[in-house]
């Protein structure tokens, strides 16, 4: 969801363009660097330089003013509620991604932006299907899930099987006689970060097929949950069996490791019918500002247009691309021209691997 009484979009885009027109786009190349390890925190340039940052006030005055009152306001906001209220959901492969790929190349045209164009990618198709979980012993009831990115389904029927229940991989290995044909649910601790704890959805199923198991249901990746379970990208490796694996609630998961530790014997049903077809091409989209002294000198600025089928994408990433796009759009309306070309890509399925940079840095 998209709050419009929330700053971050406003601040962000002001971050951006004050950054690129006034740092990156228009000092000259010669910043000297500290040789002083001790001072890694201290910004050290010379006075030349700091009198050209200062000279550059009133054009940084000029753009905030237009961004929080003038007549760029709320208008990124805008551009992007009406996109993701019109599109929804762009899973990498889909049509409504290109149709909404189609809607940017229009948006920014209308702009007037230089070089506005899609650059083709060789994009992965999954899809998840129908899916569903339901615990069945020691009582019924239905958990809440979400297949993980790349999963296969449990091939066009219901996988019924007890569980065994770990908190680790190493209590995971620890355990491996008892996981043979079980579905092994894996409620893990939140480790202080999502670098951290995200291992846990990348490497479940390879770790679980390791050791016989039958499918891999993960805690979300996340300090706290209302009932929401999280999807992500997850990965197989070569001579392990690929089994389904997909993620439960942080309270379904816990409630499971608890049932657990008390001796209560677990069976779980689950169903997925996700699948991978073949490659279909997106585009990543592009669009300048040419640069007026140095315009063979790049500065880009991007975010990715794809979004999980789960939800809309309007911060991940839609708030991100729009605040790229954005940026140019208000230097564009103010007259302002910077002297290296500032670049915004919206990348395509990101969601799945950062395919479309990849493809871009190649």
């Amino acid at each position: 969801m998209v709050s419009r009484n929330t700053p971050s979009i406003l601040f962000s885009i002001l971050i951006c363009v004050v950054f690129i027109y006034g740092v990156h786009t228009s000092f000259s190349n010669d910043i000297p660097n500290t040789q002083n390890k001790d001072s890694a925190h201290v910004c050290n340039i010379s006075l030349s330089l700091k009198k050209e940052i200062a000279s550059y006030s009133t054009i940084v005055n000029k753009i905030i003013r237009t961004a929080t009152g003038g007549r760029f306001k709320a208008k990124v906001w805008k551009e992007l509620a009406f996109f993701v209220d019109k599109f929804g959901n762009r899973i990498a492969g889909s049509t409504n991604l290109e149709n909404a790929i189609n809607y940017m190349l229009d948006l920014l045209n209308s702009y007037n932006f230089d070089h506005v164009h899609g650059e083709s990618v060789s994009t992965p198709h999954w899809v998840r299907g129908n899916e569903s979980c339901e615990l069945i012993s020691p009582r019924v009831q239905k958990l809440a899930i979400t297949g993980l990115g790349y999963s296969v389904g449990t091939n066009g029927t219901a996988l019924e099987a007890d569980v065994l229940v770990v908190q680790s991989f190493d209590e995971l290995r620890q355990r491996a006689s008892e996981a043979k044909d079980k579905i092994v649910v894996i409620a893990e601790d939140w480790l202080g970060s999502y670098g951290q704890t995200v291992v846990y959805r990348s490497h479940a199923a390879v770790e679980v097929a390791r050791v016989g198991g039958l499918a891999a249901l993960i805690r979300s990746v996340t300090p706290f949950s209302i009932n929401s379970p999280h999807t992500g990208m997850m990965s197989y490796s070569d001579g392990v069996d690929k089994i389904p694996a997909a993620a439960l609630t942080v309270e379904d998961a816990q409630m499971l490791l608890r049932m657990s530790k008390r001796g209560s014997p677990l069976r779980i049903k689950l169903y997925m019918e996700a699948q991978t077809y073949s490659n279909t091409v997106s585009r990543n989209t592009v669009a300048e500002l040419t640069g007026t002294s140095q315009p063979e000198k790049v500065v880009v600025v991007s975010g990715h247009l794809d979004s999980w089928d789960v939800g809309q994408g309007a911060m991940d990433d839609g708030g991100g691309a729009f605040i790229s796009w954005g940026a140019l759009a208000l230097l564009k309306i103010l007259g302002l021209r910077p002297r290296r070309t500032i670049r915004a890509v919206l990348w395509t399925a990101e969601e799945v691997g950062l395919v479309g940079a990849e493809a871009y840095a190649i």
